[in-house]
């Protein structure tokens, strides 16, 4: 296996035969989320988001978990909307979210001044490796769909374990992959086409690291048939009512790669190897 931080070219048929780079097996990158996907991914999930689903699926991620009062960290905070719905619909008592991205961490920072919670949410700029807190510092850790962009899930976890109180919870929504093995072409496909960075791991595995870092209560939960049927809708919206402003807002070259994209996401999720999924565990008392 390659080292962590090791760029990843994979030569493959598809693309007239092209050298590819597929980012997989490292950190994300500062500059993924440029201004032409964070616009297309709020077009696609609505404003502040860039994930799918909204406050719903948040709602849904965190459904019998009550966050009341809680300090909550959210590894992968984005554009803050997510930060905002955990204290204004969910009642949490503090939140610190953490990116990678210093543009997203600024306009999550006008979000949250904007929603008069800037007393109640605060945003980091972090880099890749071990969280910058210190131990025990909160009671609940949530991630939407950021987990992915973490090649060492063990060491990911530990982290997540060590800053949570004894007994606190790790509640995520996280992209997920079916099976293990070599990725199939379809799979790498759409990693060129995304351009962002995956690090999936099964459910099984994502179980075992969990279990490995000293959490119980592990439940992993496949959200794939709710997402695949969303996606052919997104895909339907994006080829049809949506295209005009894509093109006005992205240029014509920008929105048909991003149909592209859609369709492989798509066919992956299809195929059943692309898995979202909803990750809960409890944290051990020592």
């Amino acid at each position: 296996m390659d080292a962590p931080g090791a760029v990843v070219v994979i030569r493959y048929s598809r693309q007239r035969d092209a050298a590819v780079t597929v980012k997989i097996n490292r950190p994300g990158e500062i500059g993924e989320y440029d201004q032409g996907m964070q616009t297309m991914l709020q077009l696609v999930w609505g404003a502040g988001f860039l994930s799918p689903g909204g406050a719903e699926e948040v709602a849904r991620v965190l459904e019998g978990v009550d966050i009341r009062g809680r300090r909550v960290l959210d590894i992968g905070s984005g554009l803050g909307a997510v930060d905002v719905l955990l204290v204004q619909q969910h009642g949490a008592g503090r939140v610190v979210g953490i990116d990678l991205e210093p543009d997203l961490i600024a306009q999550a920072r006008v979000r949250a001044e904007r929603h008069s919670l800037g007393d109640r949410i605060e945003f980091r700029q972090v880099s890749p490796g071990p969280l910058p807190f210190p131990s025990a510092g909160f009671d609940v850790v949530f991630s939407k769909d950021s987990l992915v962009q973490i090649p060492d899930k063990p060491a990911l976890f530990a982290e997540i374990r060590r800053v949570l109180v004894p007994r606190g919870l790790l509640v995520a929504g996280d992209w997920l992959r079916g099976g293990s093995g070599p990725y199939s072409e379809e799979m790498l496909e759409y990693f060129r086409l995304e351009g962002i960075t995956y690090n999936l791991a099964s459910a099984d595995d994502t179980a075992a690291a969990l279990r490995l870092a000293g959490f119980t209560d592990i439940e992993v939960r496949d959200r794939t048939d709710w997402y695949r049927a969303l996606a052919e809708r997104e895909l339907a919206s994006i080829k049809g009512e949506w295209f005009a402003v894509m093109e006005s807002r992205l240029g014509r070259a920008r929105a048909l790669h991003f149909i592209a994209n859609w369709q492989q996401l798509v066919r992956v999720l299809q195929r059943g190897e692309l898995r979202p999924a909803h990750v809960r565990a409890r944290s051990a008392t020592q």
